[in-house]
């Protein structure tokens, strides 16, 4: 506190924008999981991933327009918004999960053995197919999300914590632990560690490569779903254009933290997060500037650890 005085630095909106950065690191997380789990398996860069993550964000908006929270007034409270938090997640979750599953049943699958071009194309069909039937359906203009979560907050100093962040920042870990439980103690984590070492031995060993694969587009779908719904609670805001931003980004957070490391990709997400928040405030015209920083990082990792934070250098697959 005492340092940060001294450089003339306003020490309660340092720390407000710490907690801002976190915040918006835990969403980029959770999408980032998805790009290295996938990347971890398969050696598939899913460029769809961000427009995955997008549905989630539009379909959950029609469904509280559906139940007439559009023009909601006042913000939910008690039971009423445990019970919509949990609709929202769920609804965010299975739709994104599906399209995932979708998208590698019928356009990945059948390209595994073929030129590592060709799944790459398929990929970025499968993000122009989903971004334009989104346009079709919802337009291309910005939509406002319903702003269903109370303001309040507590304050700690001179540093005040919306219960939204906390309720973020809480979600995104628990289901990062999750993650990492199902990964190690779980009999389809196993196969999936196993299948990311070597498929071929492990078909031999009787693991269903088929499944295994699915089940992890299934898992990296599901977490972008539950990304989407809480950064529109944080922004209240919808639009198909979404994906294309933070898929990016977050691609960038698994690259930064290691692509194919679990712990890098959570690592990158809120490195990202604190770097945008700090430089948005702490740059002039720091807004424009945010992701220009961000690559620019990315850059200087990659000259000096090509694999990233915490990757590390693995032989290819054959």
């Amino acid at each position: 506190m005492l340092a940060l005085a001294a450089s003339g630095i306003d020490a309660s909106l340092f720390f407000q924008q710490i907690e801002n950065g976190i915040t918006l690191g835990a969403v980029y997380a959770l999408v980032a999981l998805g790009y290295t789990l996938v990347y971890g398996i398969i050696e598939l860069i899913n460029f769809a991933h961000g427009d995955v993550f997008m549905w989630s964000t539009i379909v959950t908006l029609a469904v509280l327009e559906r139940l007439g929270f559009s023009n909601l007034s006042t913000p939910l409270s008690g039971i009423a918004l445990v019970g919509m938090l949990f609709l929202l997640l769920a609804v965010g979750m299975v739709t994104s999960a599906t399209l995932n599953f979708t998208i590698e049943r019928v356009a990945y699958r059948r390209l595994r053995k073929a030129p590592r071009l060709a799944p790459l194309i398929a990929a970025i069909a499968a993000s122009f197919i989903l971004v334009n039937v989104a346009r079709i359906w919802r337009g291309t203009a910005q939509l406002a999300y319903p702003a269903i979560f109370p303001t309040d907050g507590v304050v700690i100093g001179d540093v005040r914590i919306n219960y939204l962040n906390i309720f973020i920042v809480v979600l995104a870990l628990g289901l990062m632990y999750a993650l990492n439980r199902f990964i190690r103690t779980t009999r389809l984590g196993r196969a999936m560690r196993a299948t990311a070492q070597d498929p071929e031995a492990a078909s031999l060993m009787g693991v269903n490569i088929n499944r295994t694969i699915s089940t992890t587009f299934i898992v990296g779908g599901a977490l972008a779903g539950a990304g989407g719904v809480i950064y529109s609670l944080l922004n209240q805001e919808a639009q198909v254009t979404t994906g294309f931003q933070l898929g990016l980004i977050a691609f960038t957070a698994a690259v930064l933290g290691g692509i194919g490391n679990i712990q890098g990709a959570v690592l990158g997400g809120f490195l990202i997060g604190l770097i945008q928040s700090l430089t948005v405030q702490y740059l002039p015209g720091g807004f424009q500037w945010s992701l220009a920083i961000v690559f620019v990082i990315l850059v200087l990792i990659l000259v000096l650890r090509p694999s990233g934070l915490l990757g590390q250098q693995v032989p290819d697959k054959v």
